[in-house]
């Protein structure tokens, strides 16, 4: 796998994984919906230290530098 990431990109989904997770373990956002943006925080985290988003890949997206 070939990094796809820049580090901005990077980032920002670290900041966002981390807003969702206060969010949720503060109470502000609880049930399903909570369980899934807290899933979707964990994706966001794994795909940042690993510089690769698969979903970027099928559509030739890339945010780093060649």
């Amino acid at each position: 796998m070939k990094p796809n990431m820049g580090s901005t990109d990077r980032i920002l989904r670290i900041i966002i994984a981390a807003v969702i997770a206060i969010l949720y373990f503060t109470g502000t956002i609880e049930g399903t919906l909570g369980l899934v943006l807290l899933i979707l925080a964990g994706v966001f985290v794994l795909t940042s230290l690993i510089s690769f988003c698969p979903l970027y890949a099928p559509f030739g997206i890339r945010t780093c530098k060649r």
